[in-house]
């Protein structure tokens, strides 16, 4: 998982907190609705990188046969 994108995703959220709560207070419901859209934002970056880290575990449990061929097995097959 990378850190950098986990740290891009906080930002998001922090930021579209902080925008929305401008927006409350200033009854801007633009600035509302772009703080919802930013941590909305930032929760998918967060789902992509978790799903991301664990695509790179997966591909780390397989290894490549040594066989003609090449195909890939499981660990422990």
């Amino acid at each position: 998982m990378g850190i950098a994108d986990k740290f891009d995703a906080a930002k998001d959220k922090v930021t579209g907190k902080v925008e929305e709560a401008i927006g409350k207070v200033t009854d801007d419901k633009s600035k509302v609705m772009e703080g919802k859209f930013d941590q909305t934002k930032g929760a998918v970056k967060d789902k992509l990188a978790d799903a991301k880290a664990h695509v790179k575990e997966d591909a780390a449990d397989l290894h490549t046969d040594d066989t003609e061929g090449g195909s890939p097995t499981p660990h422990g097959i």
